[in-house]
């Protein structure tokens, strides 16, 4: 029975904290295979039909996240539910606040006054913050949002207490903190609406394959054209694209003819042709012309949605190098909570700075302390790298993936359909006796013109000019796996593979007699020459192991100047043994694109293929290659490379700043208002360095 996936889409989620909160608490009501994305605001769940769907919208609602409903309307945002709202309400009373500081005028310094314009502040910040730590807290994963309540609280708490005890007296001034609580709380809601955007624009590369997505087709009933959704059309339905229009579907072309841009899916800038019998993709846009399309696939089950969800997974997957920092989230909050308290025990107790002094330090530590960078520091780089990738055609099933891809060190490669495009070239023509060159090129030419083999049409394709004369057999056959055989002059001929005579690869035969030898050579796919370059200047060992003759495999390794070593006439078995040998020396990627190659791509650290691969070959695959050239391939590596390094610069930005700026408080060199405005920012450092990945040029 097909396992049943639902989909439901949560607002109100802002980091990995918020993801992991509903994860687990999804995970608790006993639903499995749960994937919660909190930049995109999806959750998707294995379907379990003895629990409600109510039960679990609740469960995520209790949380204090909101889940739009398919049969709800969306109704405005009422007063201070947007982030913006909340932020512009902040500063119009935190600025008089903090303008005490650097103006004199005495009302300003009144600390009832001061009072009066932090209430809403604090009312407000600490309703917000509160709730969203209490949610936290309840579904065992504490938050950014606890430290914050508690450092303004505290501040709160402290400045209420001191005006009440000291009222009247010039000692009330020493404890009055209610700026620093009021701009801890606008800071953060600052920090917080920049990184809701900038983790936004981390989606943007999936946004622009969801928007390939068409909602309308013109559903053809008889001649008839009548515009329909997507959601009621049904394999076998005829549809009309017109040009200009997005193909809505994947279907076969019945009737026209036109052009079609499928660059965003192929990367292919080139409009290819379209007619009877062709192939079209839903997304694709026809340039030129007019097609009557037959529905194949609609909806979830064309190339594009499956495009869409390789990469959705792929960007929630998580890569080895993040369960460090999942780890120091875990048991971030209780421990800075545990630094600030004894922060303050020591200052007080121990130095003897009083307690405002003592409490500006603890405070310090609480907000400037941020496990957000940590969380966020490898799925942002992921959504944009991952996203960049599907852009350029290259599909990455993983963010494990590109970690072991940008570490690998030995690439082995299948030959035929990997470096060479499987169709032949003619290096060399040899003619023996007294035959003339133009006649016996004339002769083969006649000969495969009967033949429907690929070597046969590969051959007339390449030398149209081979035919001068047209020949009249008095004989001529095909025989399968053995050539041509016919009767001209009296004589019998054969052209086909050769038998005995090692040096060509097909022979022209008279009487048994050798006329003519041909050696063929696999033609190389584009930007095969450039691979040898590649692989010596990035330090990666590169092997071909095929199960092609060895001489043409031998060949091949010489013509592009491979490094490693060319081991032909293997086995799917014996490719195997190769390949776990060289997977014992190091990071081992496979490259190939046959039946024959899935055993080897499955049991690679990293399998790669090509989207024209066979279908088990492209399902054993961690990468799969829409554009069929080899720059591609180099491409995806310098991708996976960057976008591994864009995750270990943020995660060492993520430690190194708490690592130091934590102390700092502590020592009382950070006042909690720097504190609250740096931490605010160090989560738009990370996303931002992630954005920055988009726009990295590759070598």
């Amino acid at each position: 029975m097909d396992t049943l996936i639902k989909e439901l889409q949560v607002e109100g989620m802002t980091c990995t904290n918020c993801a992991m909160s509903v994860k687990k608490t999804l995970e608790k009501q006993g639903l499995k295979e749960v994937d919660v994305n909190f930049a995109t605001g999806e959750v998707r769940f294995e379907w379990i039909e003895a629990l409600k769907e109510e039960t679990i919208i609740n469960s995520i609602e209790d949380l204090g996240y909101k889940v739009k409903r398919e049969d709800s309307t969306q109704t405005a945002n009422g007063f201070l539910e947007t982030l913006e709202s909340k932020l512009i309400f902040s500063l119009f009373f935190t600025l008089p606040l903090m303008a005490h500081m650097v103006i004199s005028w005495e009302p300003l310094h009144n600390p009832w006054v001061q009072l009066a314009l932090s209430i809403p502040v604090y009312g407000m910040g600490l309703w917000y913050f509160g709730k969203n730590g209490y949610h936290s807290l309840k579904s065992g994963v504490p938050n950014m949002d606890v430290l914050v309540f508690t450092g303004a609280f505290s501040a709160l708490v402290y400045s209420i207490a001191g005006t009440f005890l000291n009222a009247g007296t010039h000692e009330v001034h020493n404890y009055l903190f209610y700026e620093t609580g009021a701009s801890i709380i606008t800071f953060v809601l600052l920090g917080n609406l920049l990184e809701k955007r900038s983790v936004k624009q981390t989606t943007h590369a999936l946004e622009a394959l969801k928007k390939l997505q068409p909602t309308k087709a013109r559903l053809l009933i008889g001649k008839i054209a009548s515009e329909v959704e997507i959601t009621e059309l049904r394999p076998g339905d005829k549809i009309r694209v017109n040009s200009g229009d997005m193909i809505p579907v994947d279907g076969e072309v019945e009737e026209g003819e036109g052009y079609a841009d499928e660059s965003m899916l192929s990367g292919e800038s080139i409009p290819q042709s379209k007619q009877k019998g062709k192939l079209v993709v839903a997304g694709t846009i026809l340039t030129e012309g007019q097609l009557t399309v037959r529905v194949n696939q609609v909806g979830r089950k064309t190339i594009l949605n499956e495009i869409i969800e390789m990469v959705k997974s792929a960007q929630a997957s998580k890569p080895n190098i993040q369960q460090l920092g999942d780890r120091v989230s875990a048991v971030f909050v209780p421990v800075v909570i545990g630094i600030a308290l004894l922060t303050f025990l020591v200052s007080y107790f121990v130095f003897d700075l009083g307690s405002a002094a003592s409490m500006l330090r603890a405070v310090a530590v609480l907000v400037i302390s941020c496990p957000c960078a940590m969380g966020l520091a490898t799925p942002t780089a992921l959504m944009v790298g991952i996203g960049r990738a599907a852009k350029m055609g290259i599909l990455i099933k993983g963010g494990a993936t590109i970690e072991l891809f940008a570490r690998s060190k030995n690439w082995i490669f299948d030959k035929t359909g990997t470096l060479s495009t499987g169709k032949f070239q003619f290096s060399d023509l040899v003619v023996f006796g007294q035959h003339q060159s133009d006649e016996v090129k004339n002769l083969l030419f006649q000969v495969e013109q009967h033949s429907s083999h690929p070597i046969a049409r590969s051959l007339c394709a390449q030398f149209p000019d081979w035919n001068k004369n047209s020949i009249a057999f008095e004989s001529i056959r095909e025989e399968k796996g053995d050539g041509m055989h016919f009767n001209w002059q009296g004589s019998n001929w054969r052209f086909g593979k050769s038998k005995s005579n090692q040096d060509f690869d097909l022979v022209l035969e008279q009487e048994h007699n050798l006329v003519a030898g041909i050696k063929l050579q696999d033609e190389l796919k584009a930007h095969a020459n450039e691979l040898s370059d590649y692989l010596k200047t990035a330090e990666l060992n590169g092997f071909i192991f095929s199960g092609d003759k060895q001489e043409k495999v031998n060949r091949t390794s010489q013509e592009l100047g491979f490094p490693g070593k060319a081991i032909g006439e293997l086995l799917p078995a014996d490719k195997m043994k190769l390949l776990q040998s060289e997977k014992d020396k190091g990071i081992t990627a496979m490259i190939g694109d046959g039946i024959n190659d899935a055993p080897a791509l499955s049991s690679s650290d990293i399998g790669i293929s090509f989207s024209k691969a066979s279908d088990i070959a492209r399902q054993s695959a961690g990468i799969v290659l829409v554009r069929q050239d080899l720059k591609v391939l180099m491409e995806a590596h310098q991708l996976s490379k960057l976008t591994y390094k864009t995750i270990q610069q943020n995660l060492f930005w993520a430690f190194f700043y708490n690592v130091i700026c934590i102390p700092l408080a502590a020592m009382g060199y950070l006042h909690p208002m720097l504190g609250a405005l740096s931490m605010a920012f160090s989560d738009v450092i990370v996303v931002g360095n992630s954005l920055w990945l988009s726009r990295k040029k590759l070598k």
